[in-house]
């Protein structure tokens, strides 16, 4: 490993990057040096700027793009503190596309068609809970309070640990299952070596269950949170709420839940209605 690659990881680690972060602004790093074939340090902001032009024209997504750039951004303003401006590199504009939301009966239908008890348990805590692929895999025996009927997620996403409910119909499920099961340490195990689930058993049970149910949507496990929000939404639950039990740090992010959620828009009152003679019939 170089002492460049070193440095800027070490520069990661003390700022608590999520590791699929670390290792992406990695690869994309050693990507840059492998196009010029010479090290990054070496590298001035017309080279950098070019490389950028260059990904542009690979036909990548404007999320890898963004991606790509944040990490030449933490290169080449906190690993190699160069004084030119890095927020100057341009982040690509991506379009903001809605994703389809599940119905609550499609998710019963994609419930009802997991085979294995033990997917079926996970995916109805990720739909019951809303979490994060990755926070419902990490979730431990120890995390389940049924005195207070909440679930404790430790250290999500951004290092926060936050708490959300536990619904006594997952509670009874969960109870089934862990009869069935008896997982020691971490609630959804590996049955190879009690290592915590891999994110990756999780998306292939949600895509065979898609499939056994005939959705002809994308499902994935985080359709299943984007369902939870929407129909907590939809139910009459506050934002500040939502924001909460899914654990953004900005409502702003929360808020865009609203344009999926027709229904919750649409139960607003128009003005109109509240004209003086609004209830007066037409002549």
């Amino acid at each position: 490993m170089s002492p460049l690659r070193q440095r800027m990881i070490e520069d990661m680690q003390v700022r608590y990057l999520a590791p699929r972060t670390q290792s992406s602004y990695v690869q994309h790093v050693a990507a840059l040096a492998r196009h010029f074939r010479r090290s990054p340090e070496r590298l001035g902001p017309e080279e950098v700027r070019s490389y950028q032009v260059y990904l542009t024209r690979q036909g990548l997504s404007p999320s890898t793009l963004a991606v790509a750039t944040a990490a030449l951004r933490f290169l080449y303003r906190v690993t190699l503190k160069k004084p030119w401006p890095v927020e100057e590199l341009p982040l690509p504009k991506a379009p903001k596309r809605l994703p389809e939301i599940l119905s609550r009966a499609e998710v019963a239908r994609l419930l009802e068609s997991v085979a294995e008890a033990k997917d079926r348990a996970i995916l109805t805590t990720a739909y019951a809970t809303g979490l994060r692929v990755s926070e419902v895999c990490h979730l431990r025996i120890g995390d389940i309070d049924s005195r207070r009927m909440v679930l404790r997620v430790v250290q999500g996403k951004g290092q926060k640990d936050r708490y959300v409910m536990l619904s006594p119909r997952l509670l009874e499920q969960l109870r089934v299952y862990w009869k069935q099961y008896r997982p020691q340490h971490w609630l959804f195990p590996r049955e190879s070596d009690q290592q915590a689930m891999r994110k990756e058993a999780v998306e292939r049970a949600c895509r065979q269950a898609c499939q056994r149910a005939g959705l002809q949507k994308r499902v994935t496990p985080h359709s299943l949170r984007h369902a939870f929000a929407v129909h907590l939404l939809e139910g009459g639950t506050d934002l500040r709420t939502i924001q909460l039990l899914l654990g953004h740090r900005s409502l702003n992010t929360t808020a865009r839940y609203l344009r999926m959620a027709p229904q919750a828009v649409c139960r607003v009152i128009s003005p109109l209605e509240r004209l003086p003679g609004a209830d007066s019939s037409a002549s």
